[in-house]
């Protein structure tokens, strides 16, 4: 069973899982893991999640205000060998409730190209594809999402 704790960036679990989640992103992005890695620094995430298979941390995610509508999804991570099983579903769908809770209206999320498997799982949950924002403009790896979570 999995449960879910919320948290912040110190949390070790969370620290822990985010380096897993970095080493997989340097594979996959190649040499343009620096250009990413600027603007995935957790030290000011306040909202982070980790999901336990008890008791082992196996995902995370996170996410930060953008402006006083809008959180931006982060730091989104599940195990290799813990990974078909629902999690990275739970997570989001995990953060999306703290964000309504918190009186957030939009989630937005940006992806990389060579990431099929969240791209699927962003689609799945009922995000849609959207211009490319801040840093993200002109990025041809980037693709961003939106998803209103809300309504006004």
């Amino acid at each position: 069973m999995i449960r879910i704790k919320r948290t912040d960036s110190n949390d070790q679990d969370f620290i822990e899982l985010v380096k897993q989640l970095d080493a997989d992103l340097a594979r996959r992005d190649g040499e343009e893991h620096s250009f990413y890695h600027q603007f995935n620094s957790i030290a000011l995430i306040k909202y982070a999640l980790v999901a336990y298979e008890d008791p082992h941390p196996v995902g995370c995610g996170a996410i930060k205000e953008i402006d006083p509508e809008t959180v931006e999804v982060k730091r989104m991570y599940v195990l290799p060998e813990y990974r078909g099983k629902g999690i990275a579903i739970e997570l989001v769908t995990a953060l999306e409730q703290w964000a309504r809770e918190m009186d957030y209206r939009q989630c937005i999320l940006e992806t990389g190209k060579k990431q099929p498997e969240a791209i699927a799982l962003y689609k799945k949950l009922g995000y849609e594809i959207t211009p490319n924002y801040g840093q993200y403009i002109g990025v041809e790896n980037s693709i961003c999402f939106k998803k209103i979570i809300q309504s006004l």
